[in-house]
C-alpha cells in the first residue's frame, strides 16, 4: 500500500472514531451518518452534519473553539516525525488547564473530538515516549474515566508510582506487625536449643507451641483490630491533609488599607458575592500598596477560622506567590472571566470542604507545601492547577511556593 493510501485508511480511520464518539455524546443514531460522508477528510462539515442531526441542534456551548479544535482533529498528522511535535504543543495547551473546554472540568465535545483523534498514537507509544508527554496524558487519563465512550476505545493505561510507592511502604511498615512477629517466634519455637536434653527440648517445644496456637486466634483478632484502626488514621490523616478541604473562592478586593498597629500587614475588604464584604487582614504592605490592591481579583480561602490580628478580625486567607528569597510577593490572580464567589477546583480533589477548619490540626501547614506555580506561572497543587470556569489562576512569578 502507497503511502498516501496508508494516510487516507489512518484518516478515514480517525474520523469514523469521532463520528462514534460524538454520536454516543449526542444520541444520535451512528446509522444515520453517511458513510461516504466518513470516508471523507473533511470533518468539518462532517461535524457540522452531526449537529444538524443532534437533538440539541447547534445549542451546544463554545461552537467557535470547539470549530477550533475540530480544525486540531482534522489537521492532525499522521506522519510520526509530524505528529510529535503536534503533541508536544497539546501537552503545553493542558500545562495550564484540566480539559480543553467547559466549566473548569467538565469535559465538552472539543474534549471528545481531540481525544478520538489522538486516541490511536497514544496507545501505541513507547514507556519512553510517554514520559515526554505528562500533561497529555494526564488529560487522557481523566477524559476516559469521565467520558461514557461506551466501550468503543482501549483504555490507555497511565502509571501512578506515586500512589505505587505509598502502598509499599505500608506493606513493609505491615511486615514488622506483632502478628509477624508472632510468627517468627513461633518457626523459632521448632529449632532445638542447644545444651539441652533432646527428649527435655522436644516437650518444651511442644508445650510452647500449643500455647502460641492457643493464643494466635486473640493475636490475629487484636492484630487486624490494630490494622483496621491504623488504615482508618491513615485515611482520616489523608483527608485532612488534601486541598479538598479548603473553600478556595474567587474574591475582589473593595477596599484597602494599612493595619492600625503593625506596619507589615494590610487590611483588605473582599467581596465573595455573599452581599457583604469581608475583611481579611494580609501580611502584604512591603510588597503592595493599598491602591494596587484595590478593585483586584484575588484567589481566598474563605473557611479559616476568623481571629483578631493585632486586634483586627480577619476571616479569610489572600493566597499570594513568593519568589525563593521572598523578595517578591504577589496575591494569586483569578482570571477575569471566572464569577465573583465560585470554588477554585482542583482535578482530582473533589471533596467537600469544611465549614471552618480547626487551627490545631494544623492542616494549612500540611497542604501548602504541596502548592506552588509552574514554570508558566499558574498555580498548582500537586502540580494540577487551581481551575476556574474560566481557566487557571495564576501569577507573574513562576517557580514560586504559594501561602
Amino acid at each position: 500500500m502507497s503511502a498516501a493510501m496508508e494516510a487516507g485508511s489512518a484518516i478515514s480511520n480517525r474520523n469514523r472514531a469521532i463520528v462514534s464518539a460524538l454520536c454516543k455524546r449526542l444520541s444520535i443514531d451512528p446509522k444515520s451518518i453517511s458513510t461516504d460522508s466518513i470516508g471523507g477528510y473533511d470533518l468539518m462539515s462532517l461535524y457540522s452534519n452531526i449537529l444538524k442531526l443532534s437533538a440539541s441542534g447547534v445549542h451546544l456551548d463554545n461552537q467557535t473553539e470547539i470549530m477550533k479544535w475540530v480544525k486540531f482533529a482534522s489537521d492532525f498528522p499522521c506522519e510520526a516525525n509530524a505528529y510529535r511535535a503536534t503533541l508536544k504543543q497539546l501537552n503545553e495547551d493542558l500545562n495550564q488547564r484540566a480539559v480543553l473546554l467547559g466549566d473548569g472540568l467538565k469535559p465538552s465535545e472539543a474534549d471528545i473530538i481531540v481525544f478520538s483523534a489522538v486516541h490511536s498514537i497514544l496507545t501505541h507509544l513507547t514507556n519512553a515516549e510517554v514520559q515526554e508527554f505528562p500533561n497529555l496524558m494526564r488529560w487522557m487519563d481523566y477524559i476516559q474515566n469521565k467520558v461514557d465512550f461506551g466501550g468503543a476505545f482501549e483504555t490507555v493505561v497511565v502509571n501512578k508510582p506515586a500512589f505505587e510507592l505509598f502502598f509499599s511502604k505500608k506493606l513493609k511498615a505491615d511486615s514488622e506487625l506483632p502478628s509477624n512477629k508472632a510468627s517468627r517466634d513461633l518457626r523459632n519455637a521448632d529449632k532445638p536449643e542447644q545444651n539441652i536434653n533432646a527428649n527435655k527440648g522436644t516437650a518444651e517445644k511442644n508445650v510452647a507451641a500449643n500455647v502460641k496456637a492457643t493464643e494466635t486466634p486473640k493475636n490475629s483478632k487484636s492484630t487486624e483490630e490494630k490494622k483496621k484502626s491504623s488504615e482508618k488514621d491513615s485515611a482520616e490523616k489523608d483527608t485532612e491533609a488534601s486541598i479538598s478541604i479548603l473553600n478556595i473562592q474567587v474574591g475582589i478586593i473593595r477596599k484597602a488599607w494599612k493595619h492600625p498597629s503593625a506596619d507589615s500587614l494590610l487590611v483588605e475588604e473582599i467581596d465573595l458575592g455573599e452581599g457583604n464584604l469581608r475583611q481579611v487582614v494580609s501580611g502584604l504592605a512591603k510588597y503592595c500598596s493599598p491602591e494596587q490592591l484595590t478593585n483586584r481579583r484575588v484567589v481566598l480561602i474563605s473557611n479559616v477560622k476568623p481571629g483578631k490580628l493585632r486586634d483586627v478580625m480577619s476571616a479569610g486567607l489572600v493566597l499570594c506567590a513568593s519568589n525563593q528569597d521572598h523578595t517578591v510577593v504577589e496575591p494569586i490572580v483569578p482570571p477575569e472571566g471566572a464569577a465573583i464567589g465560585e470554588r477554585i477546583i482542583v482535578a482530582g480533589h473533589d471533596g467537600k470542604p469544611e465549614d471552618v477548619l480547626n487551627p490545631k490540626k494544623k492542616q494549612l501547614e500540611k497542604i501548602t507545601p504541596l502548592m506552588f506555580t509552574d514554570d508558566k506561572g499558574v498555580a498548582t497543587y500537586k502540580g494540577i492547577p487551581f481551575m476556574t470556569s474560566a481557566g487557571p489562576c495564576s501569577s507573574s512569578i513562576p517557580n514560586a511556593s504559594i501561602k
